[in-house]
């Protein structure tokens, strides 16, 4: 007997946790967007240098990085490429924080938050979510077509 695999289920949770992963993400990135000395200058506890860093720059990049995010999760199992977009946009906004500002801003409480909790941190749930998009949609391509 031929007997069909259980069918994956994708929770709705996870398109909750995709929407507040892009919309903290977007609120992240619109302050070193809008206000980046000035959130330089306190990630720093007043001891770092902040001339020449990038923050509107990384604030730009963050901002589209949450828009895919966010928009990734009203479809997450058709657009699940998007999430791996927004999962690859995390980790160059993690990548860049580490080797762009935090030589200059310094190791200190601010610093490790934003980049433990606000960039990678949410690595873990979103890497979650596109394996069982992933799997939802490899299930849903193997069922047959019906006429």
């Amino acid at each position: 007997m031929d007997q069909k695999p259980e069918f994956p289920i994708f929770p709705m949770h996870f398109r909750g946790l995709l929407l507040l992963a892009g919309m903290y993400t977007i609120a992240w990135s619109a302050l070193y967007k809008w206000f980046g000395p000035a959130l330089l200058n306190w990630l720093t506890i007043g001891n770092g240098s902040i001339e020449g860093l990038p923050a509107s720059y990384y604030g730009s990049f963050g901002i589209v990085v949450g828009l895919v995010i966010f928009v990734s999760a009203f479809y997450p199992v058709s657009w699940v490429y998007m999430i791996i977009a927004g999962i690859t946009g995390k980790i160059i906004l993690t990548i860049w924080f580490a080797l762009g500002f935090l030589p200059d801003l310094g190791w200190n409480k601010r610093t490790g938050f934003h980049l433990i909790f606000n960039e990678t941190l949410w690595l873990i749930p979103l890497v979650i979510i596109f394996l069982r998009g992933l799997q939802v949609k490899r299930y849903l391509d193997s069922l047959p077509e019906e006429k």
